[in-house]
């Protein structure tokens, strides 16, 4: 997909005020990136649900794991301070596109219907699928035998609606997947799916989970992790994919994946580091 490619054009006098008129509008970005400029601030929405993706350090209460580390590093290449705004599933969407937040990095895979409402930069930084959590001795080992069974989930989770239109699952969507797993965790629901990046940390902690696991092999829906804008925003667009683009490149996702602890590597990086490593 190349968003900005440029046709040819004759020199005619309908053409060269063209041409002016676009050199006027290039000295001005779109209103976000052109207010990231002038106030040498961004505030990016993320999501902290707990584990290497996103917590709250009990000692200094600052957000910390992946998704604030892409926010704050994100930030620092636009050349600009990072407000850092928790944001919730529900509301996300809204948050963006109300201008609550400039940008985001939230948890929220690349889907068409998301890709029709909303702008994105078109180099994904990760890749992620959705993971089940259920009781040892619930007898579930396929995504098949959640039908008719009822699964807790995010509302607004992209996996709801696989959930229920390819494996017949009831659906109890929650604020927050912290409120969907302790949902679980009451017996409201036979399953809690969420995504693989919060689900096999959870429960390799043991303690209170110690008697679930993530049977199910393979993940549902496994979709690219993009940055997320408002729609039409195409300079602010092209200047975080450079950002992501270079992440790759230069190996820095990587290398932040290895530091943080999070297992097991995930294949799209090397991937994407080959391809953007190659000379153009």
């Amino acid at each position: 997909m190349n968003a900005f490619s440029i046709t040819p054009v004759r020199f005619t006098l309908h053409a060269l005020v063209a041409g002016l008129c676009l050199t006027a509008a290039a000295a001005h970005a779109d209103a976000t990136l052109d207010k990231i400029r002038q106030q040498r601030k961004v505030v990016i929405g993320v999501i902290v649900g707990g584990g290497p993706f996103g917590a709250i350090d009990p000692a200094t209460q600052q957000l910390v794991g992946w998704n604030p580390e892409l926010a704050r590093e994100l930030g620092k290449r636009l050349g600009a301070e990072v407000e850092l705004v928790q944001v919730q599933p529900p509301t996300r969407v809204q948050f963006l596109q109300s201008g609550k937040v400039d940008l985001l990095i939230a948890s929220m895979e690349y889907t068409p219907e998301r890709g029709e409402i909303l702008g994105y930069a078109p180099t994904p930084f990760y890749r992620v699928g959705g993971s089940a959590a259920v009781l040892k001795d619930s007898g579930i080992s396929r995504w098949e035998d959640l039908r008719g069974k009822t699964v807790c989930a995010s509302q607004g989770s992209s996996y709801s609606k696989p959930l229920q239109e390819q494996y017949g699952a009831q659906v109890r969507g929650f604020k927050t997947s912290s409120e969907s797993l302790l949902a679980l965790r009451g017996g409201a629901c036979v399953a809690a799916v969420h995504d693989a990046t919060l689900i096999h940390p959870l429960l390799r902690q043991q303690g209170e989970w110690a008697g679930y696991h993530a049977p199910i092999a393979g993940e549902i829906l496994p979709s690219p992790s993009v940055v997320w804008t408002r729609k039409g925003e195409a300079d602010t667009i092209a200047a975080v994919d450079r950002v992501v683009q270079d992440w790759h490149r230069s190996g820095w996702l990587i290398a932040t994946e290895k530091r943080l602890g999070i297992t097991p590597p995930q294949a799209l990086l090397p991937e994407l580091q080959a391809r953007f490593k190659k000379p153009s």
